[in-house]
């Protein structure tokens, strides 16, 4: 009997990273975004359930605007990416699984590794399962974290194809109303 060859887990060839953190800070009108770099927010709003923040991304070649939804109960950022003119994302909802947490009112987030990424009325998929195993048995993250990963981007996949792949739908189920200011 042939021995079995091992399919290989990741999709690509990467490195083992730690979590990215980033910061929000509604009094001060700053984003700290996982580089260290000091964002301006044209908007944060509280919202049920969580925090509703919009700004422009600074250089970037693809994406010019981002809003999101810090949603704490769900584990999960919610958000919305406008593209530069002529760029097509690829989504319409970008969703990172991650632990939330609120001090002296400045929120903080860890980003768990996985991605839940869809377009509106049509799929939902999950990426960098990858990177989430890889920084599992590297000890990065603890099991425990990996697990609620895991959870967290099952039951959002599951919710939103329930609601017929409509991200507010599935929300609005969780009490949830994002004030997006684009479609």
């Amino acid at each position: 009997m042939a021995a079995e060859t091992p399919i290989p887990l990741a999709r690509r060839d990467h490195r083992t990273h730690p979590p990215k953190v980033e910061v929000f800070d509604p009094a001060a009108g700053t984003n700290v975004d996982p580089k260290g770099i000091v964002r301006l927010v044209d908007e944060y709003r509280a919202i049920t359930g969580g925090l509703y923040m919009a700004r422009p991304v600074d250089g970037h070649k693809r994406i010019a605007y981002f809003e999101s939804a810090l949603l704490p109960e769900l584990g999960l950022r919610v958000s919305r990416w406008r593209g530069r003119p002529g760029v097509d994302l690829g989504h319409d909802f970008y969703i990172d699984v991650v632990d939330i947490a609120v001090h002296d009112d400045i929120w903080r987030t860890v980003d768990l590794y996985l991605d839940v990424l869809g377009r509106d009325g049509e799929s939902v998929w999950v990426e960098d399962n990858d990177e989430l195993l890889a920084a599992v048995r590297a000890g990065i993250i603890d099991l425990g974290a990996g697990e609620r990963a895991l959870h967290r981007a099952q039951t959002a996949v599951a919710g939103i194809a329930h609601a017929g792949y409509d991200i507010d739908r599935w929300l609005l189920a969780h009490d949830v109303v994002v004030p997006w200011r684009s479609p």
